[in-house]
């Protein structure tokens, strides 16, 4: 009896070691392959700033180093490049994720924001206005603000996409290809123009959107004394 016991035990040992040595030491850490795309454009963002800095800075000391402005403008393509990439890989191999659902946005945003202030306040040929960045960061807070306000209040968001801030977004990067590309004709502010009233428009309709969530669940109606 005492033997057969001993053979169970060793065989249970051996079966508990060979499924150990199969199973990843940290079961929780492995990432997704669209995941590491997005923290890639992520790390982007500051190589492109890096660069896109030194090129005006060539520009303002009157020695144009034009590889900087290629080096720049090809980082920046590659960033945009990756979203397109992250998200078919995600939805044709299974790979969604809500860390996924969370960084792509926030990483879209912030290499946007980036190419926008960054040509705003550099010498290049030509700058974005003042006027330009400021509405795009203030609609960008104003929805954010609205979404903390909602939730606040109704304990939930519903944020559906709407085509104003499909077509913002799009012209907001038409407008930052314009200015690296340098293309003169037509002149750069009528693209800055048309993306800054779509920004504009895209705005008011989220907060349209808030204030029809609110009213809906009573929030703003007066209150009964």
């Amino acid at each position: 009896m005492e033997p057969s016991l001993t053979r169970d035990k060793k065989e249970s040992v051996r079966e508990n070691r060979s499924l150990s040595s199969s199973l990843p030491l940290f079961p929780g850490s492995v990432m997704t392959t669209a995941n590491k795309i997005t923290i890639t454009r992520i790390l982007l963002i500051p190589v492109f700033i890096i660069l896109a800095v030194y090129y005006g800075a060539s520009v303002e000391s009157g020695v144009e180093d034009v590889r900087l402005r290629i080096a720049a403008v090809a980082v920046f393509i590659l960033a945009s490049v990756s979203d397109g990439l992250d998200g078919y890989i995600a939805r044709h191999f299974n790979q969604r994720s809500r860390l996924g659902r969370v960084l792509d946005p926030i990483a879209d945003k912030l290499l946007l924001l980036a190419a926008i202030l960054t040509l705003t306040f550099t010498n290049w040929h030509w700058s974005f206005p003042l006027w330009f960045p400021i509405i795009v960061i203030g609609r960008d807070l104003a929805i954010v603000g609205g979404i903390g306000v909602v939730y606040y209040l109704n304990h939930a968001v519903h944020i559906q996409p709407h085509w104003t801030s499909k077509t913002c977004t799009f012209l907001q990067m038409v407008a930052v290809a314009w200015v690296m590309l340098d293309i003169s004709v037509p002149d750069p502010i009528y693209p800055v123009i048309l993306a800054g009233i779509f920004t504009v428009i895209s705005g008011a309709v989220y907060l349209v959107e808030g204030v029809r969530q609110l009213t809906e669940s009573g929030h703003a109606h007066p209150e009964k004394e």
